[in-house]
């Protein structure tokens, strides 16, 4: 996190939160949502200026209920997941894989999982910024970095070269399996998508 953005939680620390105006689409792209598009359920505006893209990236955080959230200077505000926390590109990286966030993170993969839609979601380890503040206010003293078990879904684009590392066979309304990563073989198990909240301890739409 920004050390000016630490610094204005320090100096302006009662600053009331935000909800609803900032999304996350399925493929990674931050969305703005004004009073209309959240009245009529419109997904809003992808944001385009890369700074300001960017700045949102070094803010991303989670709180200890599992509501993901920008900290824009001393405002939280907080995220619509229009999916998961996290949305993965498979990047070609020193003659092998890796798995980049929207965040341009890391993503270190321990499995994978398949939807009724056909959708792939992969499940390992990300080093996140955690609010770990039990109060009603922070001061920016409570955020950590922690490496955390955690899901993301792999952005629709890459499914193909996903296909071509996994094994796959049908099961009741998915796909089960395996894939290859990095010389392991890791599993895909089936799951159906309004379990994936409860099971990885996120909250899609915040509320305050």
């Amino acid at each position: 996190m920004d050390e000016q953005v630490l610094r204005s939680l320090i100096k302006w620390p009662n600053v009331p939160h935000c909800f609803g105006w900032l999304a996350l689409d399925r493929r990674g792209r931050w969305r703005m949502r004004d009073e209309f598009a959240q009245a009529n359920n419109l997904p809003g505006n992808a944001i385009q200026h890369t700074a300001l893209n960017e700045f949102i990236a070094r803010n991303y955080a989670c709180d200890l209920e599992g509501k993901y959230f920008f900290q824009n200077g001393p405002q939280r505000v907080f995220i619509t997941l229009d999916a998961t926390p996290w949305i993965v590109r498979l990047i070609p990286a020193n003659r092998d894989l890796s798995l980049l966030t929207q965040c341009q993170t890391l993503f270190e993969p321990q499995g994978a999982l398949s939807d009724e839609s056909g959708n792939i979601y992969i499940t390992g380890l990300i080093n996140q910024t955690m609010d770990e503040d039990r109060g009603s206010a922070s001061e920016g003293k409570d955020f950590i970095q922690r490496e955390s078990l955690s899901i993301a879904l792999l952005h629709d684009h890459d499914l193909d070269l996903f296909s071509d590392l996994a094994k796959l066979h049908e099961q009741a309304c998915s796909f089960g399996g395996s894939w290859s990563w990095h010389g392991k073989t890791l599993p895909i198990d089936p799951i159906h998508s309004n379990e994936l909240s409860k099971r990885f301890g996120f909250i899609q739409k915040p509320k305050p």
